[in-house]
């Protein structure tokens, strides 16, 4: 069940990354940002409302802090990246960076998933490194390999991390985690709109592909608690890294992007790692 709630997460975070990234191309980073974040601060009471738990810890409160804070940095980061023009270079380290992290986050707290599943993780891993690439432009808009590639590590650094969060939430909070990231992030990034004097508001033709970016996001951060709270971390996590593969789908189906070799070979491996886990 924890494979398959983690194969769902990899869905939402995949199909909002795409809607996200869309949205993103012609549209301010920081208004996509925030409307992204404004719709999941709406829908994620509906989880509560569904699913009501006492209000958690302080504790609970304090790890939320750290989702929404480092959440929302790594976001920027990652679009800050594609934006650059190298995705073959960003998005396979975030999501790796991503992945990693969890992993040997889980074996150092006495997780020992079979060798079999071990092969099924290395695996997966790789696959999330291949299905990400994609054209190799050269940095643009000033920006340097030096740059891309710190943007990068950074952005794979706070995925990993805010995934650790989630996971040290434990299953008393219920869905508080979700709707307490949320309540910290959106004013952190109307704060620093303001002291920055840049626009929040997107046209009409944004908000929907934006809209549906933080729908999908918030989707994920709660199939991820459910995930986590049935299945290892260290087994979980490259799973649920295998959003790029969503993405890169997407895209193929949706705006006719042709997918190169390393792509499908991805696939692949992605489905052999799977079912290495699921066997393990």
């Amino acid at each position: 069940m924890a494979l398959l709630i983690g194969l769902l997460t990899a869905g939402a975070y995949g199909s909002a990354d795409f809607f996200g990234g869309f949205a993103t191309r012609r549209n301010p980073l920081g208004a996509v940002v925030f409307t992204m974040m404004a719709v999941g601060l709406v829908v994620a009471p509906l989880l509560l409302i569904a699913f009501p738990e006492p209000f958690p810890s302080a504790r609970v409160v304090w790890l939320s802090a750290g989702i929404g804070v480092i959440g929302t940095a790594s976001v920027a980061l990652l679009y800050t990246g594609l934006a650059m023009g190298r995705m073959s270079v960003v998005a396979p380290i975030s999501a790796v960076g991503g992945s990693v992290i969890p992993v040997f986050w889980g074996i150092a707290r006495g997780e020992r998933p079979s060798a079999i599943a071990i092969v099924g993780v290395v695996a997966a891993i790789c696959a999330i490194g291949l299905v990400a690439r994609g054209p190799g432009a050269e940095p643009i808009g000033g920006g340097s390999r030096t740059r891309e590639l710190a943007v990068a590590v950074g952005a794979g650094i706070g995925f990993g991390v805010v995934f650790i969060f989630f996971a040290e939430t434990g299953d008393s909070a219920g869905f508080w985690p979700v709707l307490l990231s949320r309540c910290f992030s959106v004013p952190i990034v109307l704060g620093l709109a303001l002291v920055t004097g840049r626009i929040l508001r997107l046209p009409p033709a944004a908000l929907k592909p934006a809209g549906a970016a933080g729908l999908l996001d918030v989707s994920a951060n709660a199939l991820q608690l459910l995930a986590l709270r049935r299945g290892l971390v260290t087994l979980v996590a490259p799973v649920a890294g295998l959003y790029p593969a969503i993405t890169v789908l997407l895209a193929r189906t949706v705006l006719k992007e042709r997918m190169r070799r390393t792509q499908i070979v991805g696939l692949v491996v992605a489905l052999t790692g799977l079912v290495l886990i699921a066997i393990g």
